[in-house]
This record gives C-alpha cells, structure tokens and sequence, in this order.
C-alpha cells in the first residue's frame, strides 16, 4: 500500500511548506525499518528527486533517488532555477501586487463619474 498526500502550492514562497516538513527529514526510515514504525513516526519522510528530467538537471549531477536538500527546494521552487548551476529555468515567476494595491489600480481605472454615480446610489452608510 502507497499512501501520498497533495498540497497545492504556489511559485515562489509555496515551497517553505516542504521546508518545514519533507525537506526537513523528520521523519526518515530505512528501507528495513517495518512499516509499522514509518506509520507511527511523526513527521514526512524526506523528498527524493524522481523522474526522467532529473538528468537533465545540475549538469547531470543529479540522480533519480537522491535527497532533496534545502537550497536545492528553494532554488527549484522558490527561484525557478536550476536546483544545481542556479541558472534560470525558463521565464521569471511574475510578480502579482497585493490586493489593496489591485483594487487601487482598478478603481484609478475607472470613469470617475461611474464613481460619482455609485456614491450617489448607494446606501447611506457607503456614502460616508
């Protein structure tokens, strides 16, 4: 039996959730260990590069199996570089302003006498 958990996850700071546990290796058994105790230990065992484009990473010093080390996350997911060279993967993650700095924008963005006008028909306490 195979148990796996998912997690969404975002570019940039969403790889921080692996930090604090699979990156941090809290919870590693051998392979001789009995499942029994993987089950009970607390914690995620740590992650392991797996896949056919792992070869195509570090210049080749990666190798399926190996363990996920914290600059290697963090340079991968946090970055978009290679987990190895540190060299960019394809384009930059963009950038997204925070919301009070998107809803500014958008209300910049409108016909100031569509502003006018939503005042005027609002309730009392939006006329404030």
């Amino acid at each position: 039996m195979v148990t796996v958990s998912m997690r969404v996850m975002s570019a940039g700071d969403g790889y921080k959730y692996l930090l604090r546990t699979i990156a941090a290796a809290d919870g590693d058994r051998a392979l001789s260990t009995p499942l029994t105790r993987y089950y009970a230990e607390a914690g995620t065992p740590p992650g392991q590069w797996l896949g056919s484009g792992v070869a195509a990473l570090g210049k080749g010093q990666l190798a399926v199996g190996d363990r996920v080390s914290e600059a290697q996350l963090q340079l991968l997911m946090g970055m978009g570089c290679d987990p190895i060279t540190g060299d960019p993967l394809g384009h930059a993650f963009p950038a997204y302003k925070s919301v009070p700095e998107r809803i500014e924008t958008r209300i910049a963005d409108l016909d100031p006498d569509l502003v006018v006008l939503a005042h005027d028909v609002g309730d009392a306490g939006s006329q404030s």
